[in-house]
Parts: structure tokens; sequence; C-alpha cells
């Protein structure tokens, strides 16, 4: 059995068909579960859906793709990419991904965060000062049902729990669970607190950055007595068959969405010299089989990672590239991978 885990993140964002008419809502979520079958052909390890509540990334439910993904799939490990904890109940999140994990025969993992992108918080109810409280309280629930025995637990933001056995139980438990972190010492902390996988999420600046982080994991664990748990990396990306090809099917994308995100959240609008600068220098893994397959490589041994998922699929990136950068993951870039790391 393989080490290094390699993997797929989507956020379903809305793609475009082949004359870059962007395709609707039920066409893109129908499209994930298509990716997800190739993926498991060409021999992927995971793939993960995230959560979002947007016109553009439009995948409220992932969880339910994901069981329409299980029964297509024989397999692939399949999850979610992040699922935001923090507007949501922990009992109905264990309950759903216990019930994927039953249908996929125990293939189901779950990623959790408090959300960089907050869309779902005034959508259900959420106040944002509570921002930090409701995933601190919401994550300990959590983990209190993994442990699959009668719970009794209280908080301030939501009702308690007295005895309760939540259902259903899975097999061969608990659900492999992570907790995502963008660069958070704290959020750090807290999964070797909770003795959860750390997966860390970087989409921008170079890989060497997080390094810090991932050793702060490890002398957490240390200190704290908690036997070791895998680092994971999400980092965007694109592959064609040669490096230009991949930068120029990604660059009006890229420099779209990171301008209308840009405007939310104050950063400066994106040039194309920046995303040279990525893929040269930065997290983006870009370009042909080999290249990606170099940094990809370079990134796991940075940060002593065992796991990598590339998010694909950047809103408006036309669907023919998008299977083609899936095909060339499996086929040339996971096996070229494996053998840089002597995991061959």
């Amino acid at each position: 059995m393989s080490k290094y885990s390699l993997g797929l993140d989507t956020f379903g964002d809305v793609l475009s068909d082949n004359d870059g008419k962007p395709v609707s809502h039920a066409e893109t979520i129908r499209g994930l579960v298509e990716h997800a079958v190739l993926a498991d052909k060409v021999g992927l390890d995971f793939f993960g859906i995230g959560e979002h509540h947007t016109f553009d990334m439009p995948l409220s439910a992932p969880d339910v793709v994901m069981a329409a993904i299980a029964a297509r799939t024989e397999r692939i490990r399949v999850g979610s990419a992040v699922t935001v904890l923090s507007s949501d109940d922990p009992v109905r999140v264990f309950q759903r991904y216990a019930t994927l994990h039953a249908l996929s025969n125990g293939r189901a993992e779950v990623i959790l965060g408090r959300g960089s992108s907050i869309d779902s918080f005034p959508l259900f109810g959420y106040d944002l000062a509570d921002y930090e409280e409701l995933f601190e309280e919401k994550v300990d629930l959590f983990a209190r049902l993994l442990e699959e025995k009668p719970v009794t637990w209280s908080g301030r933001l939501r009702p308690a729990l007295v005895d309760a056995d939540v259902v259903p139980h899975t097999e061969g438990g608990p659900i492999p669970t992570w907790i995502g972190v963008g660069g958070s010492p704290k959020s750090v902390i807290r999964t070797a607190t909770y003795n959860m996988s750390l997966m860390l999420a970087i989409i921008g600046g170079p890989v060497e950055r997080f390094k810090p982080f991932a050793d702060l994991f490890r002398e957490a664990e240390r200190r704290l007595d908690k036997p070791a748990k895998a680092i994971g990396i999400h980092s965007p990306g694109h592959i064609a068959d040669t490096d230009e090809e991949a930068y120029e099917q990604l660059l009006p994308h890229y420099l779209e969405v990171l301008t209308r995100v840009g405007r939310q959240r104050g950063w400066r609008p994106p040039t194309a010299e920046h995303l040279r600068h990525e893929i040269a220098t930065g997290a983006w893994h870009v370009g042909a089989p080999e290249t990606v397959a170099r940094k990809i490589a370079e990134s796991i041994r940075t940060l002593g990672a065992v796991r990598f998922d590339l998010k694909y699929g950047l809103a408006g990136v036309p669907h023919d590239a998008v299977l083609r950068n899936i095909e060339l993951y499996g086929t040339k870039v996971a096996p070229m991978v494996r053998e840089l790391l002597g995991d061959d």
C-alpha cells in the first residue's frame, strides 16, 4: 500500500462548455460525478468536494453528491474539502458522513473548517461575531461524536445533549477526520489537541512558509502525548500536455475569478505575471505532468506531508480541459510523484 495519497479537490466551480458558455448548476453537479468516476478509473486516491453557497460555486450539499459518487466508484475515497462546521450542526454532519461511510463501504472522510468563505453564516442565521467560538464548540462536540458512545455535552451556542446515542454507527470507524487550516497557529494546536489530521490549505505564496505550522503540529502532538496523525496539503493547480498550454488554459479564468474575489476581500487585482510567479515559486501547481509532479513531490517533502490534494477546475475552464487535467494527474503525475518520493 502506498505511503502517499494523491487526490483531487473541487469547490464545484461552474465550468464552461467547449464554446466558452457557462453550464448550468445542474450540469455542474452532474459533471462532478463524472469527474470522480474518471478519477477512480485513473487510480487517484481521494475525491473531495468543498461546501460553498455562491452562484459560481453552487455545491451547498456536497455529501449528497458524494453519495452518488460512492455508488458509481469502487476504490477512491470520498469526502469534504471542506465542511463549514461553524454554520452546520455537528450531529447532522456526523450523521451524514456516517451514512456516506456506510454507502461507500468505509471510504468516507471529512475535513472540518471554520470557513474562509462566510456565505453560509447569514444564510443559516449565524452571527459572525461568534466566528471563533462557534467552531471551537462544534469541533469539541464532533470529536465526542467520533467516539460513538452516548454523549453528554453542553455549550453556549448549541443546545446540550444528555446521554445521546447518535446514529448510524460506523463499521470499522471512526470516520477519518481532518481540520483544514489556512495559517492560524491556534488552529494547528487545536487539531493536535483533538488528535485529528492536519490539512494545510495553501492557496498562495511559497509552500515553505507553511513549514513552521507543520513543525508546530508535530511539537504539539509530542507535548500533548498524542499519536502522530497525517499532514496533508490542499493547493490549486491545472495540468495540460505542455507547460504553456496549462498556463494559457488557466490564465483568463484565474484573472477573472481572482479579480472578482479580490473585490470582496480587498486584494489587489491579479496580473498575468502574478500567475507566472505563483507557478514558479508559489502554491499553484500548473504545467505539464513532469513539471507538476516535481513540484508536488517537493511540496510533500518540504512539509513532511503524506497527502496532496490538487484543487482543480477554476470557474470557466472548459470541461474538456478539466477532464484532460484529471486524466494526466492520474496516469502521468501520480506515478511520477511516487517515483520521485521513492514510493513506487
